[in-house]
Parts: structure tokens; sequence; C-alpha cells
């Protein structure tokens, strides 16, 4: 019997540690942890996979939380299935004390889990809709007061009237008017198509 640890964080830029402290506090030897940086938004997850070929019965996997198995309630439900079910290993969810497979596992223990599981699951899932709605309608407000978001716009330049007249005309190439205004060919036919 083994224990595994997941960690896994949506970005690169998100940081780690929090979850690998809590998996040396539980006892995780360093070379049972797999770590992806990557987004749950898919089962794509290189050391997600390796571990799932190492998982043998009687195995236990800890996950700092129940999100860390996937984006929402119909993954992280299959992840557990496949998890305990068909791998027969047990599952420690370290921010939920009630989802701890290792023992109750009587007819009781597994209802009690699966029921927590579903509910957190759930709250899981409704929790990331509301996170996704409040910034949609955060960047809506922000576009309203008149907010830009991305790069701002590149300054065209005093020229930049002169040469678009030349290139409609055709007395003056893309290619020329780009060089004469300090920027790429596609960034000219942009800026000047767009005026068409």
């Amino acid at each position: 019997m083994k224990t595994y640890g997941y960690v896994r964080v949506s970005s690169r830029d998100q940081n780690e540690a929090r979850q690998l402290v809590a998996m040396k506090e539980f006892g995780v030897p360093d070379d049972n942890i797999f770590m992806d940086k990557q987004s749950g938004k898919d089962f794509n997850r290189p050391s997600y996979a390796r571990l799932m070929k190492k998982l043998k019965p009687g195995d236990v996997l800890v996950v700092k939380s129940i999100d860390r198995l996937g984006r929402n309630y119909d993954e992280i439900l299959e992840q557990w299935r496949i998890i305990t079910k068909e791998k027969q290993a047990a599952i420690v969810v370290l921010d939920m004390p009630l989802l701890d497979t290792r023992s109750n596992r009587d007819l009781t223990g597994t209802l009690i889990a699966d029921i927590v599981l579903q509910l957190l699951s759930y709250v899981a899932e409704t929790e990331r809709a509301f996170i996704r709605q409040r910034q949609a309608e955060g960047i809506a407000a922000a576009k309203a007061r008149g907010q830009r978001f991305g790069r701002p716009a590149k300054d065209r330049g005093e020229e930049y009237e002169a040469c678009v007249t030349q290139w409609k005309e055709g007395t003056l190439s893309a290619a020329q008017a780009s060089r004469r205004l300090g920027v790429s060919h596609n960034t000219f036919l942009k800026w000047a198509r767009a005026e068409v």
C-alpha cells in the first residue's frame, strides 16, 4: 500500500506551496507527489495520467481539496468513481475530513462520503459559475465606464493619414507605407482596411 499526493494549480503563475506543505504534513513522500500546472478544464494532464497508472488497490490518494480532481461536478464524480471503484484505492480530501475513504468502508460510510462528495462538487461548480458571472458583469461595467482592455493602441504617427491616402490612390505600396510608419506590413494593412 502506497500513499500518493496530487497537486494542481490552474496556471503557471499560481503557487503550489500551500498544497505541497499539506502533502508533506500528511506524510506523502516527495517522490509520490504528482503535480500539474494546468487548468482543470480537461483531463489531459500528464502528471495526473502517470499517477492514475501507478495507483493500485489499497493505495491512498491525497488531495488538498476536492476541486483538484476536476473542473466540474460530473468530472469530479467520475474521477472519484474511477479511483474508489475501478482502482479500489482510497481518497483523502484534506480540506474535508468526511471525505476520507480509508476508514468506514462499510455501506453507511460509503453512503455518507458519496453524499458529501456530491454536495461539495455541486457547490464547487456553482461557485465557479458565480465567479465567471461576476467577472463578466465586472468587465461589462468597466466597458460601460469607458475602461479599455488589452494593449494600448499603437500610435500611428503624423504621416499615417498621408500614407493611407497615397496607398488608396495606388501611389504608395503597403510595404512602403509600413516602413515609413515603422510598423509591420500586416499592422498597416489592418489599420488601412478598417477605414475602407
